[in-house]
């Protein structure tokens, strides 16, 4: 029975003596592979992270981590700070990267009145006033369509003094630092969010499946335009 036991104990013995030889050279080849390698710091996700978490509230989601240059996605960040005002785009899964354009910056929303139905749409700059839009302007809403054999093209103003709630920018983007610089506007899509009734959310969606879309400021104070809608005969002639 000793001897059994002694068998026993010798046989744990060296079972442990494996292990620690072979964690040993496990990191020791990490340290092989990783000498002359530049290693630089970035964020990782360590838990999951739904899309609209501002920057600021990831902390405790995120771990930093030295890895090779090599493989450091583009747009990688190390600080939280690089995000700051800005908010997660997608999901973001744990073991990803923490990438700038997996972020996008949110204007000032103002409250949606009592009623109202929100709705976003996707739009290139210069068809929502050069990206010089933000939360709490009214716009008024046109709808471009092409025709067909029986029917002529047509834009039409469709709705008047519409309240934008909230605009979300292509982190990439370049955009005016003041109202008089001209010269750099967005480059890449924003997406505008407009508080309208049921109605409203009916004709912006039919027109940007089937059509496009403009925005144009329009105050609260501004008459009403026309809302006959303009054919390309009537442009031309």
């Amino acid at each position: 029975m000793n001897r059994r036991i002694t068998g026993l104990v010798a046989a744990g013995a060296l079972a442990l003596t494996g292990t620690l030889i072979l964690v040993g050279y496990v990191r020791s080849a990490e340290a092989r592979a990783l000498s002359g390698e530049e290693l630089v710091e970035v964020l990782v996700v360590t838990d999951t992270i739904p899309a609209g978490t501002p920057a600021d509230e990831i902390g405790d989601s995120v771990s930093a981590e030295q890895i090779p240059s090599k493989v450091r996605a583009e747009g990688a960040v190390a600080a939280l700070e690089d995000l700051e005002g800005l908010v997660t785009a997608v999901d973001l899964l744990p073991g990803e990267q923490l990438v700038a354009q997996r972020f996008a910056e949110t204007v000032a929303r103002p409250g949606v009145p009592s009623g109202l139905l929100e709705v976003t749409v996707s739009l290139d700059p210069e068809r929502a006033v050069g990206g010089r839009l933000s939360g709490g302007d009214t716009v008024a809403v046109f709808a471009s369509f092409e025709g067909d054999d029986a029917t002529a093209d047509a834009s039409q103003l469709i709705l008047h003094k519409v309240l934008v709630t909230s605009v979300q920018l292509d982190p990439n983007a370049t955009k005016p630092d003041s109202e008089d610089d001209a010269a750099v506007a967005p480059a890449g899509k924003l997406l505008v969010t407009l508080a309208i009734d049921a109605p409203a959310v009916e004709k912006v969606v039919f027109a940007a499946e089937h059509g496009r879309l403009w925005l144009s400021i329009e105050p609260g104070d501004a008459p009403a335009a026309s809302t006959g809608p303009i054919t390309q005969a009537q442009v031309l002639s």
